[in-house]
């Protein structure tokens, strides 16, 4: 009788082993068929801009089949960032590169796990199970039914409410001077001169100062920020897609001008997304409208420098190997491009006098051995910009 009992109760727990383990299998493969497949349809729509599966090549190549023709461990990497993988020599990657025309793929800021959820997606025929599809409203979602309004960088705004409190000191004060100069000269109404001694002279510093900001700003624009005729948001496209600024601006490592995208760069990815989180169809509609009408766009440049000054992009960027947000600020935080710098003569020659030049793997310097030995065997500790003639007058003033 013990025994039987015994029995009963092992077989019990047996059962229930059984039980809670058909339900664990299932909801493992509930989650891996389709737990993620609602965020992987997310992070997909960012591949949908160059990527079909099974439309054949638009941009870039069709996905379907992909897990089949490549391994999933390149795969991953390669949508990480293939750049890297490219410069690391990889031939698939490559061998990819080249037969899409050299269009580079921007980083994707996706964890392998998110990736592997795309494959999935992709194998499923890009479908999502309908108990997957959530719609959940987030605080960019919320934003975008809003009316838009660019953000201005806080350094921007700042300076320019620093400018016109000067100017309105400025303004008041030389009231205040005319005033006194009126009084104690004509009217004389106020017998004690040295209250109108201490607004002149404080008149007098104030404008000598406000005279020596403007006449120094002459030909500059720190915090100039027009109106693009196309609404634009870097914060969107270099920020929340990190496409690379090189991506658009692809003559800066070889020409002296950074150079304006075509409206063709554009229409690589708006071929696809015709409508933006922010504004909706209205904005990319002007672009395709200006593709079909084979008209440029008229971008208004928001850098500039004076004319007689001499400013080569391949020499900061491929040679130099100074980053875009030095000069520019953080675009990735911007929507409508805002100049943080005022791009001065002495702003350069700060910059020159202490960016540490870049020697390693950089064949433009080749011809500066005797600095580099300098170097190396520690007689200097660093080699600065101006050692190499950064301070030089004719190097800008052509």
């Amino acid at each position: 009788m013990i025994l039987s009992v015994s029995v009963v109760k092992n077989h019990l727990r047996y059962k229930r082993f059984l039980l809670l383990s058909g339900i664990f299998t299932l909801l493992l493969f509930s989650q891996i068929s389709f737990g993620q497949s609602a965020e992987a349809e997310t992070n997909f729509a960012v591949c949908k801009a160059c990527h079909t599966i099974g439309g054949g090549q638009l941009v870039g190549p069709d996905l379907q089949g992909i897990t089949e023709r490549r391994d999933e461990a390149w795969i991953i990497k390669f949508v990480q960032n293939s750049q890297a993988l490219i410069e690391a020599g990889d031939a698939v990657a490559i061998q990819v590169f080249e037969e899409n025309s050299k269009i580079p793929m921007p980083p994707n800021n996706l964890t392998d796990d998110q990736v592997r959820d795309i494959l999935l997606y992709i194998e499923n025929g890009g479908k999502v199970a309908a108990s997957e599809v959530v719609e959940v409203e987030t605080e960019e979602t919320v934003a975008s039914q809003e009316t838009v309004q660019a953000e201005t960088p806080a350094e921007a705004v700042s300076g320019r409410k620093d400018m016109r409190n000067m100017q309105i000191t400025f303004v008041v004060l030389l009231i205040l001077m005319l005033i006194s100069l009126f009084d104690l000269f004509v009217t004389k109404i106020l017998k004690e001169k040295w209250i109108h001694y201490i607004i002149i002279l404080t008149a007098l510093y104030i404008g000598g100062e406000v005279l020596f900001v403007e006449a120094t700003s002459l030909g500059r624009q720190q915090y100039y920020q027009p109106d693009q005729p196309v609404w634009f948001s870097h914060k969107v496209h270099a920020g929340q897609n990190q496409i690379d600024c090189m991506y658009c601006h692809f003559t800066a490592d070889k020409s002296m001008h950074a150079g304006i995208p075509p409206v063709a760069v554009c229409m690589n990815c708006h071929n696809q997304v015709k409508s933006g989180k922010i504004t909706g169809e209205s904005e990319i509609a002007k672009v395709t409208e200006a593709y079909a009408n084979k008209k440029p766009i008229e971008w208004i440049k928001v850098h500039n420098v004076p004319d007689h000054v001499y400013f080569n992009h391949a020499q900061h960027v491929e040679v130099g190997k100074v980053d875009c947000e030095e000069c520019h600020g953080a675009v990735e935080e911007m929507d409508e491009i805002v100049q943080v710098e005022d791009l001065s003569m002495g702003w350069c020659i700060d910059c020159h006098r202490t960016k540490e030049v870049q020697f390693a793997n950089n064949k433009f310097y080749e011809q500066y051995t005797r600095m580099h030995e300098k170097l190396i065997s520690g007689e200097k500790v660093k080699v600065t910009v101006a050692d190499m003639g950064g301070e030089d007058c004719q190097r800008c003033h052509y």
